[in-house]
């Protein structure tokens, strides 16, 4: 006699610590963990990210390779440094051409000399571009427009161009060898409209509400802009740092013109006297010289530089 008990099957999922079955078994499934898939997709990012940080280093070389050559350098001989097959690295490491560099010039005080004056064309033309980018853009005048775009045309025109009529203005006020021209006029002359440029577009994209609540404070136009609005455009101010600190730290020309005495010199102007008795270049100094013009201007992009990019981003939303 049949017996009337029909076997029934389930489709359902297998238990979680049931054995896989033979291949064809219905327990035996092809379901991946949801572990294993987000281990998967973090190892993808990963490679992803170790090839972008390959490419970043590929792409920096052009770049780095002169810094490093110029650091190398300075710690080798002359013979080491025209040898026809270079080295990347020195096979004798000296620092005999850094004491040559105080030993032959006062090195030290044309130090000196550029760090305070790129210290004080910075502080100020900082201070002259925010006020007046301020001006142009919250107060409403007749020709503001027209002004604003009188002041840009001071970028086209070459340093070289006014170099003359200024020198006459300079001597005529008896300050030829000394670092007045080369602290004054960039704070006031065409130098510091690309730093007059950056702050308006900071301050035209920066909210009016802001404002209004300090003047119903009972803040006046001054008061609104020393309070608020300054404090609130840090970014932009790095930027604008940077971009002056490095222009004043490098100035060659206008030094060449207006100083004389080696004693006032600055670094750009000193590093072209570190020759030998026939007037030839004498390397190794000339870079130990730069390497140590280098550190200030790479000290302020390290401090500054996330200020700087913000800068350069609000710079261009508005205006």
């Amino acid at each position: 006699m049949k017996s009337d008990v029909i076997p029934v099957t389930t489709s359902g999922p297998p238990e979680p610590n049931a054995p896989a079955g033979p291949p064809g078994d219905p327990r035996r499934t092809a379901v991946t963990p949801p572990q294993s898939r987000r281990a998967g997709a973090r190892a993808r990012r990963r490679w992803k990210q170790w090839l972008l940080v390959l490419l970043l280093v590929l792409l920096s070389v052009p770049f780095v390779f002169p810094t490093w050559w110029m650091a190398t350098s300075s710690l080798k001989p002359m013979s080491e440094i025209l040898r026809r097959v270079p080295t990347i690295w020195p096979q004798d490491p000296s620092l005999d051409a850094y004491g040559q560099v105080f030993a032959l010039q006062p090195f030290a005080q044309q130090y000196w000399n550029s760090l305070y004056i790129a210290a004080l064309v910075t502080i100020g033309t900082m201070l002259v571009a925010a006020m007046a980018g301020y001006a142009f853009a919250r107060i409403r005048f007749p020709g503001a427009n027209a002004l604003f775009v009188l002041v840009l045309v001071g970028l086209l025109v070459p340093s070289e161009v006014t170099i003359v009529p200024l020198f006459r203005i300079v001597n005529s006020l008896g300050l030829i060898d000394t670092h007045w021209p080369l602290i004054v006029i960039p704070m006031l002359g065409s130098p510091a409209v690309l730093a007059v440029f950056i702050m308006r577009q900071f301050f035209l994209a920066l909210p009016v509400e802001l404002e209004e609540a300090g003047r119903i404070d009972g803040l006046g136009r001054w008061g609104t802009f020393w309070r608020i609005a300054l404090p609130l455009s840090r970014s932009a101010l790095g930027a604008v740092a940077i971009f002056t600190f490095l222009k004043s730290w490098n100035l060659y020309l206008e030094p060449i013109v207006y100083l004389s005495s080696k004693e006032n010199f600055t670094l750009p102007q000193a590093l072209t006297q570190y020759v030998d008795a026939y007037g030839g270049p004498m390397w190794n100094v000339q870079l130990a010289a730069t390497t140590l013009t280098v550190l200030p201007v790479l000290a302020v992009f390290l401090v500054a530089q996330k200020q700087f990019v913000q800068g350069l981003a609000h710079s261009g939303l508005k205006g």
